[in-house]
């Protein structure tokens, strides 16, 4: 689920092109595979919609009833600037939720909020693939960029931190996917059963996961897992896998929306997120690096 004013951007490009978005610039995609949008503030993957047989259609043609939402959620009232894009895929980096070293940094770190650059496009018969890094320093240590793939079959995000410092450095981060859903409490979650959580409405308090999750009111949990997962709305199956991340994040605040989120839309996300936390924090030496990713396809498309 896209905002409208999102669509007729996208209806209205062919091939890739750069415009402007709610004061943003975005990045757009409108090809043979499928559409493709990406936020230039905080390198956010908004919209993501592979073409298919059931599609039915390709680039500029109209698509079947109920086809044109994707695989992703944004919600259609975003803040003005300075703020942030509720929806999408943002990039929580250097640290996740609140968790910065001196405890008053931004709410799930500084890429959020920065400009990044285009740094290459590559483009192939079945996808494309997108290179960004920020316009500006981020970290005294690390330095992030970030690798977008999209095709006919997948959506994979690679976010990659690099450590040309001097010194050790704990990094947390996610990548906070906001999937798009029939209805929220038709969910469930599957391949969490048996997992340890940490329950951030109860104080942080752990518990293990009884059966299959399903998601019937607000959850803020981090699941001890790097299992690939698969999110059931009764409409789609959708496999999320992932790479550098011991921690699955699953929130949905339920009726206690954030005021950027109408009550009209509010059933139509759930988060399912790859993560390092503070159950995984990552520790770099001078020189190394640390891969996040997660990838997205439909369960009966090829992997």
């Amino acid at each position: 689920m896209i905002p409208d004013s999102l669509r007729q951007l996208l209806d209205a490009t062919q091939g890739q092109r750069e415009a402007e978005w709610q004061e943003r610039r975005v990045l757009l995609f409108n090809a043979d595979w499928g559409e493709l949008a990406v936020s230039l503030q905080g390198a956010q993957v908004l919209h993501y919609l592979p073409f298919t047989p059931e599609t039915g259609r390709a680039a500029g043609a109209q698509s079947a009833p109920g086809t044109k939402d994707g695989w992703l959620w944004v919600t259609p009232t975003p803040q003005a600037l300075p703020g942030t894009i509720r929806g999408g895929i943002p990039v929580c980096w250097p640290w996740f939720a609140d968790e910065s070293p001196d405890g008053r940094g931004p709410m799930h770190g500084t890429a959020r909020q920065a400009e990044w650059r285009l740094d290459g496009i590559d483009d192939e018969d079945e996808g494309v693939e997108v290179h960004l890094s920020p316009t500006t320093r981020l970290d005294e240590q690390l330095t992030p960029r970030v690798m977008i793939h999209a095709s006919a079959q997948r959506l994979h995000v690679e976010l990659i931190t690099e450590h040309r410092g001097e010194t050790p450095v704990k990094l947390t981060a996610a990548l906070h996917s906001y999937l798009s859903v029939a209805h929220t409490h038709q969910c469930r979650v599957e391949g969490l059963a048996g997992a340890r959580y940490l329950d951030k409405l109860q104080d942080f308090s752990e518990a293990h996961q009884q059966g299959e999750l399903g998601v019937r009111g607000p959850l803020d949990r981090i699941y001890e897992s790097n299992r690939p997962l698969v999110l059931d709305d009764g409409a789609r199956r959708l496999r999320i896998a992932k790479q550098g991340s011991d921690s699955t994040v699953v929130w949905h605040p339920d009726t206690e929306l954030p005021g950027d989120t109408p009550a009209d839309v509010g059933h139509r996300f759930v988060c399912v997120e790859a993560a390092c936390t503070r159950i995984d924090p990552v520790w770099l030496v001078p020189g190394a690096q640390h891969l996040l990713a997660t990838t997205l396809t439909r369960e009966d498309m090829p992997q």
